[in-house]
C-alpha cells in the first residue's frame, strides 16, 4: 500500500467525513453489532470515510484488542467503498503498537494523535511522527492540537516525509495555518492535505474554505447526516446563504450546548445518535454522560434542523 490512493481518495471528497462512536453494551463492553450498524448507516448515507476509534470514537478508552475489532469491523462494513482511517496516539512505542494493529485489521490510513501528556519541543515531535510512518506502509494524517502544534518548518520537514500525507488542525490559529499552508507550498509537496479538526468543524469551516483547507471532520453526521450533507453540499456550491441558515439554525445552538459540559464533544454526539434511535451505550471514564436537560435542549436543536431542511426545500 501507498500513500497516494487514500490522498487522490479525500482531495475531493464527495460527502463529510464520518468519525463514528464506538458502541458499548449495557456492561460497558465494545458492542460490534451495533457499532457496525453504525457504521454502516453512515456509508450508506453518504461518508466520504470513515475515521474509526479517533476522538469522537474514544480512541483514550479502548483497549489494544477493542481498537483492532473495531477497525477491522469498520473495514468490513465499508467494504472498500470509502477508506478507512484508523486513530493511532500516546507514546512513539503504543502508536507504532495501534499503527500496526490497524494495518493488520486491514485500514488505509492512519490519525495519530497528540503524544501522550508530555510537552516536547519541535524536534522530538517530528521524530515521533515520523517513527509512526516508518512503522507501516499505511500513510499518516498528523492530528495538531493540544501539545502537538508545530511551526511550519516543522509541517515542512513532515510533509516531506515518507509516508506523511496531511495535518488535521484542531488548534484553530487561522494565522498559523496560513503560514504552515504557504510554507509547504512552496518548500514541500504539492499534494500535501489539510483537515480542519476542530469540534463542530462546521463552524468554522467557511473561513478554513478560505484557507483553501477543504477537508473537515463532521461529528454531527454521526446523528443528522442529512444536515451534515446539505452543509456539505452548499460549501461545494458556493451556497452561502444555505449555508448560514443551517449555522445560525443549527451549527451555533448545537456548538452553544456543546461548551456546557466538558467531554460534551463526546457525550453529546453519543446522546444524538441515541436520540436517532440506535443505542450506542454511555461514554466510558473518564468522560461522563450529557445531563438530561442538556439532551433535551439536543432533541430540540435536531428538530429545529430538520425543519431548517424542509424550510429549504
Amino acid at each position: 500500500m501507498t500513500s497516494a490512493p487514500l490522498a487522490a481518495r479525500l482531495t475531493v471528497p464527495s460527502g463529510p467525513l464520518f468519525f463514528p462512536v464506538t458502541a458499548y453494551g449495557p456492561g460497558g463492553e465494545v458492542d460490534l453489532d451495533v457499532y457496525r450498524a453504525h457504521v454502516r448507516r453512515g456509508v450508506e448515507s453518504g461518508a466520504a470515510a470513515v475515521f474509526a476509534c479517533c476522538g469522537t470514537g474514544e480512541f483514550h478508552a479502548l483497549t489494544p484488542e477493542e481498537f483492532q475489532l473495531c477497525v477491522r469491523a469498520a473495514v468490513e462494513e465499508t467494504a472498500g467503498r470509502v477508506p478507512v482511517v484508523a486513530g493511532a496516539g500516546y507514546g512513539t512505542a503504543l502508536a507504532v503498537r495501534y499503527a500496526r494493529l490497524a494495518a493488520a485489521a486491514g485500514a488505509d490510513g492512519l490519525l495519530a494523535m497528540p503524544p501522550y501528556l508530555v510537552v516536547a519541543g519541535q524536534e522530538g515531535l517530528v521524530r515521533h511522527y515520523r517513527e509512526v510512518a516508518a512503522a507501516t506502509p499505511l500513510p499518516v494524517v498528523v492530528y495538531q492540537r493540544d501539545n502537538a502544534v508545530f511551526t511550519p518548518e516543522s509541517v515542512v520537514e513532515l510533509a516531506r516525509t515518507e509516508g506523511i500525507v496531511g495535518l488535521k488542525d484542531g488548534l484553530g490559529d487561522l494565522d498559523l495555518m496560513q503560514r504552515i499552508v504557504s510554507a509547504v507550498r512552496t518548500e514541500g509537496p504539492g499534494d500535501f492535505l489539510y483537515f480542519n479538526g476542530l469540534p463542530t468543524a462546521e463552524q468554522t469551516q467557511l473561513a478554513y474554505r478560505g484557507l483553501g483547507v477543504a477537508l473537515y471532520s463532521s461529528a454531527v453526521f454521526c446523528f443528522v447526516p442529512e444536515i451534515a450533507l446539505a452543509f456539505h453540499r452548499a460549501l461545494a456550491d458556493g451556497d452561502d446563504t444555505v449555508a448560514h441558515r443551517l449555522l445560525d439554525g443549527f451549527y451555533r445552538p448545537f456548538s452553544d450546548l456543546r461548551a456546557q459540559g466538558r467531554g460534551y464533544a463526546v457525550a453529546l454526539v453519543k446522546a444524538g445518535v441515541r436520540l436517532r434511535g440506535l443505542d450506542v451505550g454511555e461514554v466510558r471514564p473518564p468522560l461522563h454522560e450529557a445531563a438530561k436537560e442538556h439532551v433535551d435542549q439536543l432533541a430540540r436543536i435536531i428538530e429545529r434542523g430538520y425543519a431548517l431542511l424542509e424550510e429549504a426545500r
